[in-house]
């Protein structure tokens, strides 16, 4: 697929086919978000695979904060990924000191970028994801067993889509942009 094409089609897919993924996908998928670039190429973000239902559901059940729309799309994908960076190092200098002024907001972009070249390789390979950002994180890092020092910046449901959304209304391009010259 074409890379334009690609991030124009991808959507956020809420309703899934009950068709496994297995985790040769999901390391396909990894093996091409682990080019997403990062701070100083520190390559920080973990990915954490679910693809046992049984996890997956208790998950659903525990580590939405009871938002019902969480636990409804990851009990309904076949797999859930949480993807997670190492603490302190996006932003900071080897002695810990902040590189600029947005200190530890580079660990979130770093996570972003990795998030959204993981929903696009998965939709390169046929399928759906959804971005989740409510999430019970001391929860889902007890039963994942998540190591101190990862925070979690995300949740993936991925998935065989049962529906092909429509794309929102978008803003126009001169809304969003500004050439100086």
């Amino acid at each position: 697929m074409e890379a334009l094409q690609n991030i124009r089609e991808r959507r956020s897919i809420r309703q899934y086919k009950d068709i496994p993924v297995t985790a040769e996908q999901i390391t396909q998928i990894v093996e091409a978000a682990r080019f997403a670039p990062t701070w100083k190429n520190s390559q920080t973000v973990r990915y954490h695979a679910v693809l046992d239902k049984a996890l997956k559901d208790r998950i659903a059940a525990e580590g939405t904060l009871n938002f019902s729309k969480n636990g409804s799309n990851i009990r309904s994908a076949a797999a859930l990924v949480v993807l997670t960076t190492v603490d302190g190092i996006a932003g900071y200098e080897p002695d810990g000191s902040p590189t600029t002024t947005k200190g530890a907001h580079w660990q979130s972009f770093d996570a972003g970028i990795a998030c959204q070249t993981f929903c696009l390789a998965a939709h390169d390979l046929g399928l759906g994801t959804l971005i989740m950002g409510i999430f019970d994180e001391p929860k889902i890092r007890e039963l994942l067993r998540i190591p101190d020092g990862e925070s979690i910046s995300a949740l993936i449901a991925v998935g065989y889509a049962d529906t092909a959304p429509n794309a929102p209304k978008r803003k126009e391009t001169s809304e969003l942009l500004q050439i100086i010259e």
